[in-house]
């Protein structure tokens, strides 16, 4: 009798994996920076090429770090939101512009709006490794100390904007 209830028991702890793993948020992937310092970089502005910017550049601020591409479809689904939130002023708004072409990502910036205080070129995705990145959209919030305390995998969408990130940005600032 006890070598049947083996199997059972065993099948019951994989069920319960199972549905512990199915409620979890596909977006909420933690990560390992998160309460470390962002990864440094120097990259070329989209718009400026000859001009160059690091997150060096925005310490002292607490800021958000959103990185997307124009072959990006879930891009297009986010960028009003990035929209509204550029026209508030709350918050420093960048962009890192992933694997893209020059051309394409200024023209795409150029048809939807540019909601970004700048851009940056990572054409290779070299800086988007560094910093985790597992597809575009994903976005960075970076606090006045160039550490990083949230991480958003996907669509940023209004809900999470007022919900999560701008009360976390706002303690940040204080």
């Amino acid at each position: 009798m006890k070598k049947y209830l083996w199997p059972l028991g065993i099948f019951l702890v994989m069920v319960v994996f199972l549905a512990v793993g199915l409620g979890l948020d596909p977006r909420e992937v933690p990560s390992p920076l998160i309460d470390k310092p962002a990864p440094a970089f120097s990259l070329p502005v989209l718009q400026d090429p000859e001009r160059r910017f690091s997150p060096a550049d925005m310490r002292g601020k607490v800021w958000i770090l959103n990185v997307w591409a124009s072959w990006c479809v879930t891009c297009r689904e986010e960028h009003p939101h990035l929209v509204a939130l550029a026209r508030q002023k709350l918050i420093p708004l960048l962009g890192l512009n992933y694997k893209d072409q020059h051309g394409a990502a200024l023209a795409w910036l150029k048809q939807y709006g540019d909601p970004y205080d700048l851009s940056v070129e990572d054409r290779d995705g070299r800086i988007g490794i560094d910093y985790g990145v597992y597809g575009v959209p994903e976005t960075y919030l970076i606090d006045r100390e160039g550490v990083i305390r949230y991480k958003r995998i996907g669509v940023l969408t209004s809900e999470i904007l007022q919900q999560k990130v701008l009360p976390l940005a706002r303690s940040l600032q204080k």
